[in-house]
């Protein structure tokens, strides 16, 4: 991950043509699921862009991130590469876990990206692992963990955060409060006015940022990744931000209004930072189109080298399951047939008829 520092005109760019990244990403994703061409789900990051960029760039090359079941935006905001994202979206040879993971099990060990996840509230114990990894061998990283506002609730995000602080961990919290948990309004999930007010619990700072601010949200962030790093423990940030498609693609919406989308949609994270970016003389109009241009370029450059990509040997199903050998697995690979059927074994099926009596019965 290239480390960017929004505080400087080279990160300030950096760090659009990553929201660009993920909104061209995520609503070709979107086109392509809709028309039948990706296997299993997907859950778009579109709307939320500020928060994960804004949030990774406020974090050094060796921190880790956990992720949730919308998590591409998370992978290209730490530095993923789209064209093999997309190959993983695709189920194809290439991609990050072989095609074998799919949208929601992106994962990238050696770039911090410690998996997108498919269990709501899975990210934070990951992360409170992480962290106390870091503490017990004396490293100076930390571990992130993004989770939506329908995760907050949780039992194991709460003894996740817990341990971390009561273990000063160097970790740090961010729920993406996007309003919904899957079609539940937030104001009907928790009894709190913010999800922030939930950290004194633990003894431990909260903060709430406007997730449609990069700028807010990378400055929060940075100044929890220093408390943590330092020895101080984690902190909790809630940043309100804005799905701006349904909770799947597919879904119908009927708890909210086109006025609400829309209302959101006026306060968009990416127009609002590239006019900023123009203001002050960072970029021009003219720059900005033709990044745009470029990304969309690359992504549908992604798509056509994921189509032409193999998909994985049937006979790899079993493999990168286990770090060590593991006798079920070598006896299961071994029934495989390369179609990636079971193969019968005839001495089980002659074993079988001879305790029925023999075919003549």
């Amino acid at each position: 991950m290239v480390v960017i520092d929004i505080t400087t005109e080279d990160g300030q760019r950096e760090a659009l043509k990553r929201m660009l990244t993920i909104r061209a990403f995520d609503t070709k994703a979107g086109d392509l699921f809709a028309d039948g061409e990706l296997p299993g789900f997907v859950h778009l990051y579109v709307g939320e862009e500020a928060v994960g960029v804004g949030a990774c760039a406020a974090l050094e090359e060796n921190d880790y991130i956990t992720s949730t079941h919308r998590g591409h935006g998370h992978c290209i905001a730490k530095g993923l590469d789209p064209k093999i994202m997309m190959a993983e979206l695709y189920g194809k040879k290439g991609g990050y876990c072989n095609g074998k993971g799919g949208s929601m099990h992106i994962a990238d060990v050696d770039a911090g990206m410690l998996g997108a996840n498919g269990i709501v509230g899975a990210g934070p114990p990951l992360a409170t692992g992480a962290a106390l990894t870091s503490q017990l061998k004396g490293e100076d990283t930390v571990a992130l963990a993004f989770f939506g506002d329908g995760a907050v609730a949780q039992g194991q995000v709460h003894e996740a955060i817990n341990m971390a602080a009561t273990w000063n961990l160097p970790a740090v919290f961010v729920v993406e409060n996007n309003q919904f948990g899957e079609a539940t309004p937030v104001d009907k999930q928790h009894n709190v006015q913010n999800l922030s007010e939930t950290a004194e619990a633990y003894n431990i700072p909260g903060f709430t940022v406007d997730g449609m601010d990069i700028t807010a949200v990378f400055e929060a962030v940075k100044e929890a990744r220093k408390r943590a790093a330092e020895g101080n423990g984690p902190t909790f940030i809630e940043a309100e931000t804005y799905r701006y498609y349904g909770h799947f693609e597919g879904d119908q919406q009927p708890y909210r209004t086109r006025q609400e989308v829309d209302s959101w949609r006026g306060r968009d994270a990416i127009d609002s930072f590239k006019e900023r970016l123009i203001d002050a003389g960072t970029i021009t109009e003219e720059e900005f189109d033709e990044l745009k241009a470029d990304i969309d370029a690359e992504i549908e450059a992604a798509v056509e080298e994921a189509k032409a990509a193999e998909y994985p040997d049937p006979t790899e199903a079993y493999e990168d399951m286990f770090d060590a050998t593991v006798p079920e697995i070598s006896q299961f690979s071994s029934q495989m047939r390369a179609d990636g059927g079971e193969r019968i074994d005839d001495s089980r099926v002659s074993s079988e008829l001879d305790s029925d009596g023999g075919e003549d019965q």
